[in-house]
């Protein structure tokens, strides 16, 4: 089963219903610069993974809509997140970002228009599996808004006092917990069993950003460097020091890994973490650290 084909099928199927009759063609380039080709894509891997480690395995539509749902949220965050008001960054996944290339205006506009392409998506299952749709909208809006989806954890940069945790959480977290309940709930599994895993995982990856933004360079992660201390937020790394940090994203894997419920396909979702944990710290960072 090509999990990544799925995802990207539909993704591109959502995108191209935004393209029918007549739109507007610099917007519709600017989202598709701003989605295409994407990156690792482990938020919807994450909820697909979920999905068929609860058993699903036929019928993966739910499943499908839910992860493209994520996927098209998380890009309209990044551009957003890259505007000259945020981070003003100049690259995105090792291309000029989408204000670069298409001017602020346009930015906003497509940032906006993928937050409706990810309602969008899921309303792609609804015909076929109405009855777990409102589950998967309420689970996204909650991750999107306020008072803890990645909306707040935005606006939390902007707060005097921002506390670590509690950005970490609605930054990143809170849409890696979308992801992994989405799965569940997409294979008619309780999804409250998998919040620990989407909650944790997603703690980690934003420790593992940080290092990043000190230990790595703009090759390597396709955006500028630095960003942390430039903009003055609350970074893992300047409150732990490389090595602390380094040491709690290792907490935080062997914590996700732990907290993974009982499952058919338990074993392959494990090794699909592990795998992630070392694209995301490779092995010269930790050296660098020691």
């Amino acid at each position: 089963m090509d999990v990544m084909r799925r995802i990207e099928d539909t993704i591109a199927t959502v995108i191209g219903q935004g393209e029918r009759g007549k739109y507007p063609p610099k917007l519709a380039a600017a989202i598709r610069h701003a989605v295409f080709p994407g990156g690792a894509r482990i938020r919807p891997r994450l909820c697909m993974a979920v999905a068929i480690a609860c058993g699903a395995s036929e019928d993966l539509r739910a499943a499908e809509s839910a992860a493209a749902s994520i996927e098209l949220f998380h890009c309209a965050s990044l551009v957003h997140d890259d505007l000259p008001c945020f981070d003003d960054a100049a690259l995105r996944r090792g291309r000029p970002s989408v204000h670069v290339a298409f001017g602020e205006e346009i930015a906003v506009l497509a940032g906006d228009a993928l937050i409706v392409l990810a309602y969008q998506a899921l309303l792609g299952a609804g015909a076929e599996h109405a009855a777990k749709l409102p589950s998967l909208m309420h689970t996204l809006c909650r991750a999107a808004g306020m008072p803890s989806g990645i909306v707040a954890g935005q606006a939390w940069e902007s707060e005097p006092n921002a506390s670590l945790a509690e950005y970490h959480r609605a930054k990143t977290g809170i849409l890696f917990s979308a992801a992994t309940e989405s799965g569940a709930i997409a294979a008619g599994a309780d999804p409250s069993r998998w919040t620990a895993l989407g909650a944790r995982l997603g703690e980690a990856y934003q420790v593992a950003d940080d290092i990043r933004d000190v230990a790595a360079s703009s090759h390597d992660t396709g955006k500028p460097m630095g960003q942390d201390l430039a903009h003055g937020r609350p970074s893992s790394t300047r409150a732990l020091g490389l090595k602390g940090a380094l040491k709690r994203f290792e907490y935080l894997l062997d914590s996700a890994l732990a907290s993974i419920p009982s499952c058919p396909g338990g074993s392959d979702l494990q090794e699909l973490i592990r795998l992630e944990s070392q694209r995301l710290i490779p092995e010269e960072i930790s050296r660098q650290a020691a």
